[in-house]
């Protein structure tokens, strides 16, 4: 078979086999088809897109292209969550330890960071020690012992993906439907479990930007994922404004344990709570995800699993850890009024400026740099509000980003309600 003839197909909207498509994931996942000829494919089925069959196909080429993982003889239900991704999602890093407090026990895959959008990896992988290339049976050990286990995507599952997903993040093949699905679900059927719950973000922060391409990718996910057999659930959120206080790695993280350390409320924490709801009742388990944090049982399980993937625990005592050296305030300048919006794709945008995220495959992340927004569609603001806290490297980038800022958020002379974080 030649990759010239499959790209050549798909280039002139000719449906592709299964056995052309497991030979484009075999060759993604051996190497055996370079890097370029694989973008051209990318870009091929990015204009001209997948029919829900090739697509199914392809799903099932990529988690086929590597190991899966076996979990027989770990307590159930098995569950695993994923998020489309948006500004300042940090869902994941709470999620986890609540259901594995609530008795589930939750295997996850996940990836880098995606254009604006970070990634939960690289969110992981600023905690000092903290390993992300756990091996199967690594995982399914510590999922064994504290419910909880969690890697990047290591060489032996859905290799295929890592490769395309890498790829994407920089040809301008990111926002397309069928990658999306393929990626998502690739990864959940080679991680072994059987309850899925899948975020879909919607949003100027999200690939899917409209409420209507956001529920065709709910629904798309969800057709796949059943006919793979998996039991899914799916909520459509909100991501026109950055999710939660922080955007940036370890800004992330820090304001992740602040929530299980009850000392935040609001829409991420609600997030957080209803995805683990949907979750639970997916699984069948009667659990309060509130009384999980309240507790402080979570927050436990959290600490159990930073330590078993040998992240130091010094995070949980202070937050001095990874900062920035340069801090910069955004005010707000004009007249009084309410926040009528917030561009979480320009927040996105300028963490990558600031160098915590790529611009290019295999470019390296300062964990430091993020944003704070301090002001949420609704708020009434007085001139002279704080709006974003910027930290960054270098008091350059912090006058350079705080510019930019000024033009990502718009006021109202008229009340704004506030916008609810679940849409369906």
């Amino acid at each position: 078979m030649n990759p010239i003839s499959i790209i050549t197909k798909k280039r002139d909207q000719q449906v592709l086999t299964a056995e052309e498509l497991a030979f484009i994931a075999q060759g993604a996942a051996t190497g055996t088809i370079p890097d370029y000829q694989l973008a051209a494919w990318l870009m091929a089925v990015y204009i001209n897109g997948l029919t829900d069959q090739e697509t199914a196909d392809l799903t099932r080429a990529m988690a086929e292209s590597g190991d899966r993982v076996d979990l027989t003889g770990l307590p159930t239900p098995w569950a695993d969550k994923h998020s489309t991704g948006g500004v300042g999602d940090k869902t994941t890093i709470v999620l986890l330890p609540i259901l594995a407090a609530c008795g589930l026990t939750v295997i996850k895959m996940s990836g880098p960071g995606l254009g604006k959008t970070g990634g939960t990896i690289d969110k992981l992988a600023s905690i000092p020690g903290f390993r992300t290339d756990l091996t199967p049976e690594q995982m399914k050990a510590q999922a064994n012992h504290i419910g909880i286990a969690l890697t990047g995507q290591t060489p032996s599952l859905a290799p295929a993906d890592k490769t395309l997903y890498a790829l994407r993040d920089v040809t301008g093949t990111v926002p397309c439907l069928p990658l999306i699905v393929s990626s998502i679900l690739s990864k959940k059927i080679a991680g072994g479990a059987d309850h899925v719950t899948l975020d879909v973000k919607c949003g100027s922060g999200a690939f899917m930007e409209t409420p209507a391409e956001a529920h065709r990718l709910a629904d798309a996910l969800t057709k796949v994922g059943t006919a793979a057999g998996l039991k899914i659930r799916t909520a459509v959120t909100d991501m026109d404004q950055p999710l939660g206080r922080t955007a940036g790695n370890a800004l992330e993280i820090k304001e992740a344990i602040r929530i299980l350390q009850g000392q935040e409320t609001g829409r991420f924490r609600d997030l957080c709570i209803h995805l683990a709801q949907i979750t639970l009742e997916n699984c069948g388990i009667l659990a309060d995800p509130a009384f999980a944090i309240d507790s402080g049982v979570a927050l436990m399980k959290m600490r159990q699993w930073v330590t078993a993937q040998g992240g130091s625990t010094e995070i949980f005592d202070h937050e001095e850890w990874q900062s920035a050296p340069h801090i910069h305030e955004v005010l707000h300048l004009d007249e009084p009024g309410w926040i009528k919006s917030i561009d979480a794709e320009t927040v996105g945008l300028q963490i990558v400026e600031l160098g915590g995220g790529r611009k290019a495959k295999g470019d390296p992340i300062d964990y430091t740099v993020g944003i704070e927004t301090l002001v949420q569609i609704g708020d009434h603001i007085p001139t002279n509000q704080p709006l974003f806290r910027i930290h960054a490297a270098t008091q350059e980038s912090a006058e350079a980003t705080s510019k930019t800022l000024l033009t990502a958020y718009k006021i109202s002379h008229e009340k704004v309600e506030p916008r609810n974080v679940i849409i369906q």
